[in-house]
């Protein structure tokens, strides 16, 4: 598919309320504008079109915010370069674009230098990279196959989270709670020390633009009558 024809479906896709709440809360912040449709018609859209690296680099260089989010979406993990992500995440610190590039089956998530990427960016001094690195421990912390880390790489980051999670932003926290949440899934030993460390950060505030939404409590996923049956506890 050419760049004028996923362009020609979010046209048929519009939605002029979103347009609204886009104008005033995200356009001032990246100066893009948007076609005002929420994530879920992004990724059905995306799923339409197909993986293609070529068309994906073609629509990052857009000023429209949802030709970005697509660009991500349609991405080929096989054919994406660290030197792409150091390049891109330099532009994603606005509406959901750190969540789309780091997290819910993202591309660059499954990239097979992603372990590796995701621990240098915990330890940067750029906050948006570190709201990234936890966005790929969570997907890697749902993979199960001989790919997947082990034990002592999410124990590792679970220690990093302890001693960092204090001083940290409330955007970076959230995604520190997102990163807890799905390591302490994966078996007894990882839930009893994410546990501990989400006991001690506590329920984290979320920001949704106008909306008012509950606290996200990390000790409430972890100790879900599911996984008390699932491990035991």
């Amino acid at each position: 598919m050419k760049k004028s024809e996923v362009t020609k479906l979010l046209k048929e896709n519009i939605n002029q309320r979103g347009i609204d709440n886009w104008n005033e809360m995200e356009a001032e912040k990246c100066g893009l504008k948007s076609y005002g449709m929420g994530l879920t018609v992004h990724r059905k859209l995306a799923k339409q079109i197909g993986k293609d690296h070529e068309l994906a680099k073609q629509l990052w260089d857009s000023d429209y915010y949802d030709h970005k989010v697509i660009s991500i979406l349609v991405d080929d993990p096989k054919k994406i370069t660290r030197e792409q992500m150091e390049e891109q995440v330099k532009d994603i610190d606005f509406g959901y674009m750190v969540h789309v590039f780091s997290a819910c089956g993202a591309p660059v998530a499954k990239t097979p230098f992603i372990a590796e990427t995701a621990l240098e960016w915990a330890k940067s001094d750029n906050p948006v990279k570190r709201r990234c690195a936890n966005g790929f421990i969570y997907e890697l912390s749902k993979v199960y196959t001989k790919k997947a880390p082990d034990d002592a790489y999410f124990l590792d980051y679970v220690n990093h989270v302890e001693k960092t999670f204090p001083d940290e932003p409330n955007s970076v926290r959230m995604s520190l709670a997102g990163a807890l949440m799905g390591i302490g899934k994966r078996n007894v030993t990882l839930n009893k020390a994410c546990l501990k460390v989400a006991r001690a950060m506590g329920p984290v505030p979320v920001e949704s633009g106008k909306s008012k939404c509950e606290p996200f409590d990390v000790v409430k996923h972890l100790t879900s009558d599911y996984l008390v049956k699932k491990f035991g506890l």
